[in-house]
């Protein structure tokens, strides 16, 4: 057990704490974990679907495929740094993300897309967020909820930044060409910045979760959140509320180019992402305030809005508007299930947790696009489908309500 002599002596709310330049390399990192591997797949499925002429369903698999796989290497982000520190799992990470950018880019049969998908959930594990909330965990106690939450802006980055320089770059370079730049952007941006900025964590986190002499086993721990009802309410809701957003985005420029041209389209998904950077911002301003789940029942039945406006109507302005509304909770989906375990369960218990709830998720969110897919070619459009992530969106407002009773916490 530390003593009190050896907690920390440098503030976090410092501008000088060494964490906030962690908070920054988790930023870069974001951006291109969610840009290549994240938001990427909406054009990816688009431009294999023009490029190869393959079914939606086929190209939608392999990335449910990729979400399922990379779900099972979530589960262990939390022992990997633990045992491997840091810095080694950021640069394995990156690595493995730059190798995906190159073999999707390579692919020319649907064999190799599910092999580039395989090698992409290495990446996706290694820059997402459970790597982020990980490596977050070893510098920050008081301040973590800021800290993920300000790191998490790169992931809605990548969508501003990274969908449109690459629709760009494919226009001008090729589908191949383009997703090697990506690539190499990569490593010359990320690889040294982590190398330079991404030391040791300070030693009272000692590498547990949260630094704090942990009485439970991590396996004690996930059993006793399976059991419990706060935990589960948390956890299933945020996963059909993400398996409806996946679904959705990964084919919104599929589903928009047609309607309103694959430049508007485009556009429609800049903004989206650029919307779930102002909500993400002005809603921390206030989320201490708030009751977080109620926040969070209220932002699935905005999306669910949203989608009702994309299903019925088709004007660009429109459209757009509702890409709007939809991208205003994007962000603080990725980030409130971190903040309400936070608030929930002891600090000891957040790294296991946040893990447990992540991969989870995961394998539920991996079914969206394979799902979205499937009723799109069965059914012609994308109607049926779109009006399922709208019924999973309001039923999951209803079961985020659902508390369990005091219960003694998870440690």
């Amino acid at each position: 057990m530390l003593d009190n002599s050896q907690q920390p002596q440098t503030d976090e709310s410092s501008l000088r704490y060494e964490g906030w330049r962690i908070v920054a390399v988790c930023f870069l990192l974001a951006t291109f974990g969610w840009g290549l591997g994240f938001y990427g797949q909406s054009v990816y499925v688009a431009e294999l679907q023009r490029a190869r002429g393959w079914p939606t369903s086929l190209i939608s698999a392999g990335t449910t495929f990729f979400y399922l796989f990379g779900a099972l290497l979530v589960v262990f982000v939390g022992e990997a740094v633990r045992n491997y520190g840091p810095r080694l799992c950021l640069i394995a990470g990156t690595l493995a993300m730059a190798a995906a950018a190159v073999a999707i880019g390579a692919v020319r049969e649907p064999w190799q897309l599910y092999l580039a998908n395989a090698v992409l959930a290495f990446g996706w594990a290694g820059t997402s967020l459970a790597m982020i909330t990980n490596t977050i965990s070893l510098w920050f106690d008081d301040k973590r909820g800021m800290a993920i939450s300000l790191a998490l802006n790169g992931a809605s980055f990548g969508g501003i930044a990274g969908v449109p320089l690459l629709v760009s770059l494919i226009g001008q370079l090729g589908f191949a060409s383009a997703m090697y730049a990506a690539a190499a952007a990569m490593l010359v941006l990320l690889v040294p910045v982590i190398l330079l900025a991404v030391g040791s964590p300070p030693g009272h986190h000692g590498g547990l979760a949260a630094g704090k002499e942990r009485p439970q086993s991590s396996t004690e721990i996930r059993k006793a959140a399976l059991r419990d009802i706060s935990f589960l309410t948390v956890t299933i809701a945020f996963a059909l509320v993400l398996f409806a957003q996946v679904g959705f985005i990964v084919h919104l420029i599929s589903f928009l180019d047609p309607v309103i041209g694959r430049e508007r389209a485009a556009v429609a998904l800049a903004v989206l992402t650029a919307m779930a950077v102002v909500g993400r911002v002005l809603f921390s301003l206030v989320i201490d305030r708030l009751n977080q789940r109620l926040a969070s029942a209220l932002s699935f039945l905005s999306q669910a809005a949203a989608l009702c406006a994309v299903i019925n109507l088709h004007n660009d302005y429109v459209l757009i508007a509702a890409c709007a509304v939809f991208g205003f909770s994007v962000g603080n989906l990725i980030t409130l299930p971190s903040l309400i375990v936070q608030q929930e369960f002891d600090t000891a218990s957040f790294g296991v947790l946040i893990s447990l709830n992540t991969a989870i998720n995961q394998v539920t969110y991996a079914f969206g696009p394979g799902v979205v897919g499937a009723l799109r070619d069965w059914s012609g459009g994308y109607t049926l489908p779109f009006y399922l992530c709208f019924v999973l969106e309001v039923a999951a407002a209803a079961l985020i309500l659902v508390r369990g009773k005091p219960r003694a916490k998870l440690t």
